[in-house]
């Protein structure tokens, strides 16, 4: 009995002891399990890549689920905390703060040139995009600027009424243009100079950046260095071959040198005042050769002045390889001038490994013409005064100016395209209100100032 009794004594003690020890370990499982979940949540909650906040809050990947999982410890609410505030600056960078859902604003990317892209752009075209509407235009009254800007181009000083043109700025679509600031553009280039080197459109763009750089204003303290480069007026000359400006304070130099077809002309006799000039297609002006060392920045254009009427004006007769070019048949104007194209772009492609400076060279495209009804001879004019009246856009890839855009390809010779730009803006021009006094007659070729070379000058140093 004794025996038997200490017998189930023992079992009973064991049944407790398995029950016990089956609680206990049911117990520590749970906790476990919870704490495990816990720590993983946790952990998930550290490394997980944040939904972007532009997706739906009723999008199948929306962020619901992961708020859900920060509600279930108190603990890890105020760790997923840090770590969403630690992600917004991401998020924000992407999208806007007034509308979650909208469209994403593209990053911008910055080329090797330090030009701004986005990042569906991988090159910057400047030339397309749109005209729009900009009251800080424009950069210098048409009033002033008498030190720098022709007669003949100030139409403030005409009897034109309508000045609207004036209120424009281009905007590319797939780059950045920094707003121009002339300290900044004279600080950018201390030391250095910057050449036009083409027609008198050309000439136009050299006399907008002049304006431009001083505001219009009257600056004395900037000095005519016109005599370092040969360009003194020659007797009995209107005007001489060129003008070239320093501004002291940052030794800043703006240089422009007439040179319409950018061939190098030699008067076959230097004796003789009316001796027909050799036009040499395949070699670039001599001017350009002696002082391109000296240069930092170089824009170069040409275009009107190929026509007969023009060379036979100027006594010009072409010439090619040393001998004149037409002595058998007359050579067709539009290969001369891609033959001369052709050829200053590669010579200043040679060139450009022998600088010592970095010089950055512009091919300027060519400047639209809008005479409608006729020719500047025939009675042509251009009397819209209304802004755009052709449309605002350009959606171009390619540029307008065949001849140069190919030209350019395979060199480092950029190019600076104005051609379409330019193209919408026929209420731009001198037009009728001319200071020529001649009747019934219109300027449809070259520009007001200030205006739309002005955006050509935005264009060039955006991009050097």
């Amino acid at each position: 009995m004794k025996g038997g009794n200490i017998t189930r004594l023992r079992g009973g003690y064991l049944s407790i002891a398995l029950v016990v020890l089956m609680f206990t370990t049911i117990l520590l499982w749970a906790w476990d399990k919870k704490s495990i979940a816990g720590f993983l949540s946790l952990t998930r909650e550290q490394y997980m890549i944040p939904v972007s906040v532009g997706v739906s809050n009723s999008s199948p990947t929306s962020t619901k689920p992961k708020n859900e999982v920060v509600k279930s410890e108190d603990k890890m609410k105020e760790r997923s905390t840090n770590t969403d505030e630690k992600e917004k600056p991401r998020e924000s960078s992407h999208y806007s703060d007034a509308d979650s859902s909208s469209k994403p604003t593209p990053e911008l990317k910055e080329n090797e040139d330090g030009v701004i892209l986005s990042p569906s752009s991988k090159v910057c075209n400047y030339a397309k995009g749109r005209w729009v509407e900009d009251n800080k235009r424009p950069w210098y009254s048409g009033f002033g600027c008498k030190q720098w800007l022709s007669i003949m181009w100030a139409c403030r000083l005409t009897k034109r009424k309508d000045f609207s043109y004036e209120g424009y700025r281009w905007q590319p679509e797939n780059c950045y243009m920094p707003e121009f600031e002339r300290s900044s553009f004279l600080r950018r280039m201390q030391n250095k100079t910057l050449a036009f080197i083409g027609d008198s459109l050309g000439r136009q763009q050299f006399q907008s950046l002049m304006c431009m750089l001083t505001g219009g204003e009257e600056s004395p303290e900037v000095e005519d260095v016109g005599r370092e480069y040969g360009l003194a007026k020659a007797p009995g000359a209107l005007r001489p071959d060129g003008w070239v400006y320093r501004f002291p304070n940052t030794n800043t130099t703006i240089l422009y040198y007439w040179s319409a077809s950018l061939s190098d002309l030699v008067p076959l006799n230097r004796t003789d005042p009316s001796t027909d000039i050799a036009m040499h297609l395949d070699q670039p002006p001599a001017f350009m050769r002696k002082f391109f060392h000296q240069f930092h920045v170089l824009v170069l254009n040409t275009g009107h002045h190929w026509n007969r009427g023009k060379l036979k004006a100027n006594r010009w007769v072409m010439y090619v390889d040393g001998k004149p070019a037409e002595e058998k048949k007359p050579l067709d104007m539009g290969n001369a001038k891609n033959l001369t194209v052709y050829s200053i772009a590669r010579w200043i492609d040679s060139q450009l490994p022998l600088h010592p400076h970095n010089l950055k060279v512009f091919f300027r495209t060519i400047s639209p013409r809008h005479f409608f009804n006729g020719d500047w001879n025939t009675g042509g004019s251009c009397d819209n005064m209304i802004p755009m009246s052709g449309g605002s856009e350009v959606v171009q890839d390619g540029s307008s100016d065949i001849v140069v855009e190919s030209a350019l390809k395979g060199t480092k010779v950029k190019i600076l395209d104005i051609t379409a730009i330019s193209q919408l803006r026929d209420e731009g021009h001198v037009s009728r209100y001319t200071r020529r006094a001649i009747l019934n007659t219109s300027d449809c070729l070259h520009w007001c100032l200030p205006g739309i070379p002005d955006t050509w000058n935005e264009l060039l140093i955006a991009q050097i």
